[in-house]
């Protein structure tokens, strides 16, 4: 992986391929290599000729690790996002997020929307603008002893997932307090890049795939069939559904 400053802060990237570049940002408590590179999106996205970018989140992967909430908002780290593609010489991305990913990606859109050519929000649909939950239990999970002592289910889920990828607990639960900021209906509206929606139809995190197209100028919803929110990202239906919009963007 390579690095760049970002305000200060060394964040990790991947850059792979050749052709339109694609700005890929990860899920909570993952990585590029967890969110991207093990479901086969690098390798979907650079075979059909696409140059992949991918951040790893501050606070994330082999990125710089931060223990302030003030350094966690979404906001900032749709900047870390919009400073890469700054650091590439890269003016204009497709670009596509998961979950907290998505809702950075909606950020990045509405801050810099000229940076960007056409967005995926992938495992987030109304729960941008509704909200997903209360961060507290995901937190608390994080810096319980040990898994064992977590009871909530999805504090749980995210806890296993967490130690898998060997990341960091503490920084984990610091983010999660900080980075779940919803966007109105109003700024949703004002995302004018074309977008797809794509939402497992077992996720019970993140919210309508149609509720949220409907509030976007240009969008469409893409259902994943039988998917939860963990597993959703390395669909078949998911991969597929994002290179035919891909493909039909202006």
């Amino acid at each position: 992986m390579k690095s760049f400053n970002s305000a200060g802060l060394t964040l990790a990237y991947r850059d792979e391929g050749e052709g339109d570049p694609i700005l890929l940002i990860h899920g909570f408590a993952s990585s590029s290599y967890m969110n991207w590179v093990y479901p086969g999106w690098f390798k979907t996205l650079t075979e059909t000729g696409r140059r992949v970018i991918a951040i790893d989140n501050r606070g994330h992967g082999e990125s710089e690790k931060l223990y302030d909430t003030a350094l966690y908002p979404a906001p900032l780290m749709a900047e870390d996002a919009a400073r890469l593609l700054d650091h590439l010489g890269i003016a204009r991305a497709d670009v596509m997020g998961y979950s907290m990913g998505a809702r950075i990606s909606a950020f990045l859109s509405l801050a810099a929307p000229e940076k960007v050519r056409s967005v995926v929000f992938g495992g987030l649909g109304m729960g941008m603008v509704d909200g997903v939950g209360p961060p507290g239990p995901i937190a608390e999970a994080l810096e319980a002893p040990s898994l064992e002592d977590v009871t909530d289910p999805v504090g749980r889920a995210f806890r296993k997932f967490a130690e898998n990828t060997k990341s960091d607990l503490r920084a984990l639960a610091t983010c999660m307090r900080a980075s779940r900021q919803i966007i109105d209906r109003a700024d949703v509206a004002r995302i004018s890049a074309p977008a797809l929606v794509a939402v497992g139809t077992r996720d019970e995190i993140a919210g309508s795939a149609s509720g949220l197209a409907a509030l976007l100028p240009d969008a469409a919803a893409l259902d994943i069939p039988d998917r939860d929110h963990m597993v959703a990202v390395g669909d078949k239906v998911y991969k597929s559904g994002v290179l035919e919009f891909l493909e039909r963007r202006p």
